[in-house]
């Protein structure tokens, strides 16, 4: 993780941009490094949506509204792992489905003739529902496959791509791509060691 450790500039460069960076945080309510997450307890689910002007209307969340939030969070974060070359896993795709039925999203049209997808429902479903519009608006647009997990497991933390070739792997080169780094080359070390030979 980088951003609680490191210098505004480093986070800066992660942000994504316009309206996906709400998307980018909210990934990032999970900190897998230090094993806290933002959004455990209904209060504290509404008040990160409210935060992030996504509209809870007055309402109150439940403890299944924490669920589906980190159910479609962790879902969202399995497809930018497979933005950054790991396998999709197809229970996530199933999760986000599911979650998008019940959140009831629909296609609007406006004056103008052109069409938005936007959440029908109300309170938490819609917050929550607002958030997968952002996620289908930049695939629309181009810019999810730019959103990415870090690859370090100990880590997955979200940020943006912004390399010419879209061949960022780690949040930060000088934490997480260390880490890989210094791990490939023990165990190439580990491997290249032959066991000393028996003297007869």
């Amino acid at each position: 993780m980088v951003e609680g450790g490191t210098s505004l500039e480093a986070s800066s460069r992660q942000a994504a941009p316009g309206e996906l960076e709400v998307v980018r945080q909210f990934l990032n309510t999970r900190d897998v490094e230090e094993g806290t997450d933002e959004i455990s307890t209904p209060e504290a689910l509404r008040t990160w949506l409210a935060a992030h002007d996504l509209d809870t209307r007055g309402t109150r969340a439940t403890r299944k509204d924490v669920r589906s939030a980190e159910l479609m969070r962790e879902s969202l974060r399995a497809m930018t792992l497979a933005n950054n070359g790991e396998r999709l896993d197809a229970r996530a795709i199933k999760d986000l489905n599911a979650l998008a039925e019940e959140m009831h999203l629909v296609v609007r049209f406006d004056g103008r003739g052109a069409s938005e997808l936007e959440p029908a429902g109300r309170g938490l479903d819609a917050a929550l529902g607002a958030l997968l519009a952002v996620v289908f608006r930049a695939m629309e647009s181009g810019t999810w496959q730019r959103l990415k997990a870090c690859r370090e497991d100990t880590c997955q933390w979200a940020f943006y791509d912004r390399s010419k070739n879209r061949s960022g792997t780690w949040c930060s080169m000088a934490v997480c791509g260390n880490r890989a780094k210094a791990r490939a080359y023990r165990g190439r070390r580990s491997g290249s060691q032959k066991p000393a030979s028996k003297g007869v």
